[in-house]
């Protein structure tokens, strides 16, 4: 038994005419006939009743016909559901170095926006975990600075994201609107664990080397940027970090000038023409219509040049 014999029966059903139950098939009377005939011969019961005047169900035609629209029914639904699995439910695995930066969460909420049923996976990871990630197929999507990238990582940058520094009320460069690189150089900066942030090390580093000195490193590291926060808070040092930092109580945010710097967020993902999977693309594609939409790339314009309190 086929089921385009039993979609040919039920349509025959519904028409009581051959003719124009053929013509709704898309298929010859004589096709249609023959089709019905051998679903009898299968069944071993007659389903219809035809002569030259009329086609009318048997008795054992109207019981199979409310059968065969059932099982034509969860076929249909069937097909539908493998459809919404594979359009609408695709999946992306995602790592985040910290959380208290709004880049990539600004970026999966464009997906989410403009793929409903989007389904995101994320963790959180430092830069280099993420490219062991990557490596190993565990992860689609990783975002950070890419100077330490392996070649098996690609990456694009999104956003130039102005540089500036963490610091506590009542600190003496609290009534500032910006800081000189330059005037860091008798603070204690908190750098990031070695082992999450190397490439953010490695850009504070060149940042007040480009200024003429090298920075004096407190002696703790920060996991976090709301572990950074509350040394900060403590005056116990400063710590350099991008406009997008998240708000934190007690803190402002004020940039750098001479030089100003931006820090260049890159998405990452595993390199090669068959890595760039479709839910890849439309990671990519919402991060580039998103970065030129806010002006995330537009250098040294892309941020502000006045004080912000951290949290506004």
């Amino acid at each position: 038994m086929e089921l385009r014999q039993l979609r040919y029966f039920v349509t025959l059903a519904e028409e009581l005419h051959f003719g124009r139950a053929a013509a709704r098939e898309h298929i010859v009377q004589s096709a249609l006939s023959q089709q019905i005939q051998r679903l009898e011969r299968e069944l071993g019961i007659a389903l219809v009743e035809r002569n030259t005047h009329h086609v009318r169900l048997t008795q054992s035609g109207s019981v199979f016909v409310v059968e065969a629209r059932k099982i034509l029914s969860h076929i249909e639904r069937a097909v539908a559901a493998v459809g919404t699995a594979t359009t609408t439910n695709s999946t992306i695995r995602v790592a985040v170095g910290d959380i208290s930066f709004n880049t990539i969460s600004r970026v999966l909420g464009a997906v989410r926006e403009r793929h409903p049923g989007f389904e995101i996976y994320q963790i959180e990871a430092g830069v280099p975990e993420q490219y062991r990630f990557l490596a190993e197929g565990r992860i689609d999507i990783g975002i950070g600075r890419a100077a330490l990238a392996p070649v098996s990582v690609a990456s694009a940058v999104i956003r130039l994201d102005p540089m500036g520094v963490l610091v506590g009320d009542g600190h003496r460069f609290s009534g500032l609107d910006s800081i000189a690189v330059k005037d860091l150089a008798d603070e204690p900066l908190l750098f990031a664990a070695e082992d999450r942030a190397p490439e953010f090390n490695l850009f504070v580093g060149e940042l007040c080397r480009t200024a003429g000195f090298t920075p004096r490193i407190y002696s703790e590291t920060a996991h976090s940027m709301w572990c950074a926060a509350e040394l900060v808070r403590e005056r116990r040092c400063l710590a350099c970090a991008p406009r997008s930092c998240g708000p934190v109580p007690g803190i402002r945010w004020l940039p750098l000038a001479d030089p100003t710097s931006h820090y260049p967020w890159s998405l990452l993902w595993r390199s090669g023409a068959e890595n760039e999977t479709e839910p890849v693309r439309w990671v990519l594609r919402c991060a580039r219509e998103l970065s030129a939409e806010l002006g995330w790339t537009d250098g040294p314009d892309a941020g502000t040049t006045a004080a912000v309190v951290v949290g506004d």
